[in-house]
């Protein structure tokens, strides 16, 4: 799964890179967790364009009766989103690239959670698979929301958890972003573990654990003894 990741580059940066004209007013975050907003790109098809988009974090479904399920619906399964009920509109209609810079995983380790910290090996920005969608209560407000796919585990990541985030590459981000295509047969052909020679991972302290803490400190390495 995917619990918790870091989106702390330069807005200009990450326009030139995802190919967005307008510039996000951001702020570094080092311990992004469920139900926070979240920076994503989406094709908007009335300007047929990419767009940046701030949403919150955990997929809350059209049909739902309040806000609470997106806490439970921050990942889902590539293997079956397109089928299950909670995305398949989103699969085949809304799908959005989720910015990032890094992830964490726990593992176990002598009965306590040991938090790992997983980047790009060139410490560049990427884009987890992401599905949106809208929801609105009773009283009329209006919340738009994401999930993030999740794959088997590549090599890197199998001795630390058996799942992980799908990485997008970006010559796939314009067939994931393409309102028009809305069969899961092309789109499934992206959802794969990402190459594990192309990362790296270390421990970090146990301030990850808690999401108040938002400092550099949460991706400092430490000792791995």
């Amino acid at each position: 799964m995917c619990g918790r990741f870091t989106l702390n580059q330069p807005a200009e940066a990450l326009a030139h890179i995802f190919h967005v004209q307008q510039v996000l007013d951001l702020a570094a975050k080092y311990n992004i967790a469920p139900t926070q907003m979240v920076a994503t790109v989406l094709h908007k098809i009335d300007r047929d364009k990419r767009e940046f988009q701030q949403l919150r974090w955990g997929l809350i479904p059209s049909w739902a009766k309040d806000l609470g399920i997106g806490a439970k619906l921050i990942n889902a399964r590539a293997e079956t989103a397109a089928e299950k009920p909670s995305f398949r509109s989103a699969f085949k209609h809304r799908r959005c690239l989720v910015l990032a810079d890094g992830f964490y995983e726990w593992q176990r380790q002598q009965g306590k959670k040991q938090p790992f910290y997983f980047r790009l090996q060139d410490g560049q920005p990427f884009a987890f698979a992401g599905l949106w969608e809208t929801w609105q209560s009773s009283s009329n407000e209006e919340i738009t929301s994401c999930t993030i796919l999740t794959t088997a585990a590549n090599e890197l990541l199998q001795p630390i958890h058996d799942r992980m985030p799908v990485i997008l590459e970006p010559q796939d981000y314009d067939l994931w972003l393409n309102p028009q295509v809305q069969t899961p047969q092309p789109l499934q052909q992206l959802l794969r573990p990402y190459p594990a020679p192309a990362m790296t991972v270390y421990p970090v302290s146990t301030l990850v654990n808690n999401p108040r803490h938002n400092s550099p400190e949460c991706v400092m390495p430490i000792s791995g003894d």
